[in-house]
């Protein structure tokens, strides 16, 4: 009847602007993740990280041996 309508050559037919906006989105959605990854602790945890680096950085200066004049 009409052989052309069963080529299994043919490919999908695809709308290229909707195409570009779930690439758009895809991309926003990685770059929202790495983000999340970056700043989306919560403030106790910063708090909790920034007491810890403190106590560290004292623990450290109270251990320090102190050199006395070079002799």
């Amino acid at each position: 009847m009409y052989p052309y309508l069963s080529r299994p050559e043919m490919a999908d037919i695809v709308n290229l602007r909707t195409a570009r906006k779930q690439a758009k989105r895809r991309q926003q959605d990685v770059e929202a993740q790495a983000n999340r990854l970056v700043h989306g602790q919560r403030k106790s945890t910063r708090a909790l990280q920034m007491a810890q680096q403190a106590k560290a950085a004292r623990d450290l200066d109270r251990r320090r041996i102190e050199k006395g004049d070079g002799r």
